[in-house]
């Protein structure tokens, strides 16, 4: 061993052939325990430096990026702590992007991993155009899409079922006796609040309740924007008997506002949210709201890259994660 270890040498303590040795150490993509047989028996053997040497003239980088909208925002930080973990394991780690939901800063993210900084990225736009199609079809490096992208679309995707969560909102609440179910929505243009305000038709429908636009207030996905959207609904209805949130920052809005016009929660307005973050059991009341499985669809994500990142030709993976709702104070506790 005069001469320092060797391919064959490594193959033979790792117990894999010189070819999976050599795509390893080459940066190659490999299945993620042969690439720990190999790193192991490399650092045993005293071949890190080498090993590292020729990871970096494959570029290989060992990060993957997230970009996501706000940073800020708990569903993202849900998102974050399934991840991180998951990579990790892996060897990789995590870099992220804050886009502020804007189009041209995620096509910007795409187009740079030509450049390879990242050996692959998970990003959740909330709007999906064109032009993110055309950049995930011919990305430069694997991309796993949290979020909903049109069916056929060639890239891994982790989708919530917004329709579904919304439906089990509306059934709650005419559960409990409410009849003008009041909406509070984000954007239309966006992937989410198009997919709940569908949602919210289609639930009223099942319940044999008409639809009012006069019930209906859009603004943005931020507390103070729920805030805004709430005076403005109640001041056209304040017969609104319950308000249905396209997100738990929209729902603490609303609360702000019916506390501040001394309306009683959940005696005179029952108020719901969506996402169940960590702010949903804080608030006061409690707020019910509907679980789109935040944690889980970023762990789902993460052992989608890794997957894709060993096996490049597999076939695209599309998993849909159910929704729960959780009943707090908001809508009376549980029945």
């Amino acid at each position: 061993m005069a001469d320092g270890p060797t391919i064959n040498t490594i193959a033979e303590r790792a117990g894999v052939s010189i070819a999976s040795v050599s795509r390893v150490l080459n940066g190659l993509p490999t299945r993620q325990d042969t690439v720990a047989k190999v790193m192991k028996a490399a650092q045993e053997l005293g071949y890190v430096r080498n090993a590292v040497a020729r990871s970096l003239k494959s570029r290989r980088t060992h990060q993957i990026a997230f970009a996501m909208a706000d940073v800020g925002n708990p569903v993202y930080l849900a998102m974050v702590r399934q991840i991180q973990p998951v990579l990790k394991a892996a060897g990789y780690r995590l870099v992220l992007h804050s886009t502020d939901a804007v189009v041209a800063d995620e096509i910007d993210v795409l187009h740079s991993l030509g450049e390879r900084y990242v050996d692959g990225l998970i990003m959740s736009p909330i709007r999906v155009t064109e032009d993110h199609l055309r950049m995930i079809a011919t990305a430069r490096a694997p991309v796993v899409v949290i979020g909903l992208v049109p069916d056929g679309t060639p890239v891994d995707n982790v989708r919530a079922d917004s329709h579904a969560g919304v439906r089990l909102a509306v059934d709650h609440l005419h559960g409990r006796g409410r009849r003008r179910i009041g909406f509070l929505n984000g954007p239309l243009d966006t992937v989410p609040g198009a997919a709940r305000h569908a949602g919210y038709r289609e639930a009223l429908e099942a319940c044999g309740l008409p639809y009012d636009p006069q019930l209906v207030e859009v603004g943005d996905f931020y507390r103070e924007a729920g805030a805004k959207a709430a005076r403005e609904l109640l001041a056209r209805r304040p017969d609104v008997d319950s308000l249905m949130c396209a997100n738990d920052l929209i729902a603490l809005g609303a609360l702000d506002v019916l506390r501040s016009a001394g309306r009683r929660v959940p005696e005179d307005v029952a108020v719901v949210g969506m996402d169940d973050t960590e702010l949903a059991a804080a608030a006061w009341p409690s707020l019910t709201s509907v679980d789109l499985g935040s944690a889980e669809r970023g762990r789902v994500a993460a052992e989608l890259m890794l997957a894709r990142l060993a096996d490049p030709e597999r076939e695209h993976s599309v998993v849909t994660v159910p929704p729960r709702l959780v009943v707090r104070e908001s809508t009376g506790g549980a029945a």
